[in-house]
């Protein structure tokens, strides 16, 4: 097994109440996403774990968003940052920060959804797909500008996830 891991040192500061923790899957790399994302053209992807792991640098400090209806993406609600990415086996895991005072209401809907029912989706600009006739696209270069917490049956990828620290 390798493992490549990337982060940001933040100091801790106990108790401080708009930065609570979080950990996630954001995607399984070298495997074909279950649907297409957004931006894919109907195309399911596979995410090559060698442009997952170059770009690993790219996700620390991007900002993690959400929609309301927890059904895809929203780029201008920013709630929290990614502050650490790690490559464990297939999955690249994502750690970072919400922003749970200022946004209390999010922070109090992620705590109700069942532990099982939130997920990821990545957020990418200047992909590099190999072949764009192929029916699952093998994307050979990325670079990551964020990251959205969704509810996992609507990710391109079901084997994410998503939990709060308590």
């Amino acid at each position: 097994m390798r493992l490549e891991a990337m982060a940001v040192k933040i100091p801790h500061v106990e108790g401080h109440p708009n930065r609570v923790p979080f950990e996630g899957v954001l995607t399984v790399v070298n495997a074909a996403s279950d649907k297409a994302p957004a931006g894919a053209r109907g195309h399911r992807v596979i995410l090559l774990r060698e442009a997952a792991e170059t770009a690993l640098p790219s996700l620390l400090g991007m900002a993690v968003d959400y929609r309301p209806g927890w059904d895809g993406h929203d780029a201008r609600r920013k709630i929290g940052i990614l502050t650490e990415a790690d490559v464990i086996g297939q999955r690249l895991v994502v750690r970072g920060y919400l922003y749970a005072r200022d946004f209390p209401e999010v922070a109090q809907a992620i705590q109700a959804h069942s532990p099982e029912a939130l997920g990821m989706s990545y957020e990418l600009a200047d992909a590099r797909v190999e072949d764009m006739r192929a029916e699952v696209w093998k994307l050979t270069r990325v670079t990551f500008t964020g990251a959205a917490i969704l509810l996992r049956e609507k990710a391109a990828y079901r084997a994410t996830s998503f939990r709060m620290a308590s």
